[in-house]
């Protein structure tokens, strides 16, 4: 059984826009916050959580995704543009899509708002799901995250996930 066009349409677009992502080709030197400097961009790789930095525009904001593997839950958390201070929105949940084994597959997180953010507005989003946390982590895994933020919709890379600096151990 064949995929369809349009699936075959979305695996070539992520696959291709993973290529687009913000990761240098090698490490610089370390930073302050124990992250590496992301290029020229001014902000560690490594977000205040401990997670993946994603770009989100031309690095107008960011999205740091972080997972716990005994819970399986995976968190992504909305970032201003040095990837310090949280920007809430009032988005009721996310969508991430990921490609995972050569699969499309799509994930809503639901707002998790933290205690700082204004009523009807939430910085965090997350689940609880095993083959998220699972594929997020699987080598050669890519994908997106839409956000739309004041108005504008941006786009963020998901690239394959790297282990270095998380305080997580994989099997």
């Amino acid at each position: 059984m064949s995929a369809s066009p349009v699936c075959k349409l979305l695996m070539l677009a992520l696959v291709g826009a993973a290529f687009c992502g913000c990761n240098p080709p090698s490490a610089p030197p370390a930073d302050a916050t124990g992250g590496h400097e992301h290029g020229d961009h001014g902000h560690a790789s490594v977000g205040p959580h401990r997670g993946d930095l994603i770009e989100l525009g031309a690095d107008e904001y960011h999205a740091e995704v972080t997972h716990d593997e005994a819970t399986h839950t995976v968190t992504v958390y909305l970032l201003d543009k040095e990837a310090k201070n949280a920007v809430p929105i009032p988005a009721t949940e996310l969508v991430l899509n990921l490609v995972i084994g050569g699969q499309p597959a799509q994930f809503t997180l639901p707002a998790a708002p933290l205690e700082t953010d204004p009523a009807g507005n939430s910085s965090c989003y997350k689940l609880s799901d095993e083959m998220l946390c699972d594929g997020y982590c699987a080598t050669g895994t890519t994908g997106r995250l839409n956000v739309e933020i004041a108005g504008k919709t941006y786009v963020g890379q998901v690239a394959a996930h790297r282990h270095e600096g998380h305080d997580h151990q994989h099997p």
